[in-house]
């Protein structure tokens, strides 16, 4: 006699995830922009095409100044706590962590580059400099922190965005950097750089903690194709 009782799926004790070689690949690449940016601002010098990228942005009108002076506040540390709220309340609690990763990745990882290159800021290596905004005219300027988290941010939280939206992180990394730049609170090699180091930073996260292959707030619900029972249309067979 065949048995009525439906079966059931396969239990599911969490989403599924994946490695993707992408992750991989930005840890690598980032790895070495940063020491492709390391070798020249090694020297503590601003030199060239550095520096007439940096007076080309330093010296836009003052009327840009509110923009970016708000614009800045996108890359401070607190950005990544932030992100982490808000991924718990959108149910995504990888995302939550992977920020918390990236933040103190970028932590720890900027203070190993500091050991390594220390280079001023704008208003000590650059004569011209235009400081705005209360930016700080002295102390270590490589690399950009603001820039690295935003673009350690902008990594770990790209798997979870669709269509359009998957621009809005990379604008917001361009215009951190930017802004940096116009204030006079870093050359354009650390605000690279920083990028470099960001890109490392979430690829990485993303291998250690994996990325969703599907809707990260499914739960253990989803079931198979409901099996008619015994007296409902299907009688057992004898």
């Amino acid at each position: 006699m065949t048995d009525p009782r439906p079966t059931r799926a396969p239990r599911r004790h969490g989403p599924a995830t994946r490695r993707r070689r992408s992750d991989a690949v930005a840890a690598v690449c980032g790895s070495l922009l940063l020491v492709a940016c390391a070798i020249p601002a090694s020297s503590g010098q601003v030199r060239g095409p550095e520096r007439s990228v940096f007076e080309a942005i330093n010296g836009l009108p003052d009327a840009l100044e509110p923009a970016m002076l708000a614009a800045q506040f996108l890359g401070v540390l607190a950005i990544g706590p932030l992100v982490a709220l808000v991924a718990l309340i959108a149910r995504r609690p990888r995302l939550a962590v992977a920020a918390l990763v990236v933040t103190v990745g970028k932590l720890a990882a900027e203070r190993l580059v500091w050991q390594v290159v220390q280079r001023e800021r704008p208003g000590v290596t650059e004569p011209a400099a235009i400081v705005r905004g209360g930016t700080a005219t002295a102390g270590v300027s490589f690399v950009s922190g603001h820039v690295v988290i935003v673009t350690g941010l902008a990594w770990v939280v790209l798997p979870y965005l669709r269509g359009r939206w998957r621009v809005l992180p990379w604008l917001v990394v361009a215009l951190v950097g930017f802004a940096r730049v116009y204030l006079g609170a870093h050359n354009p090699l650390d605000v690279v750089a920083g990028f470099g180091l960001g890109l490392a930073i979430g690829g990485l996260t993303n291998l250690a903690l994996g990325v969703p292959m599907g809707d990260e707030r499914e739960g253990d619900q989803q079931r198979s194709p409901s099996v008619p029972e015994a007296g409902n249309g299907a009688p057992a067979s004898a």
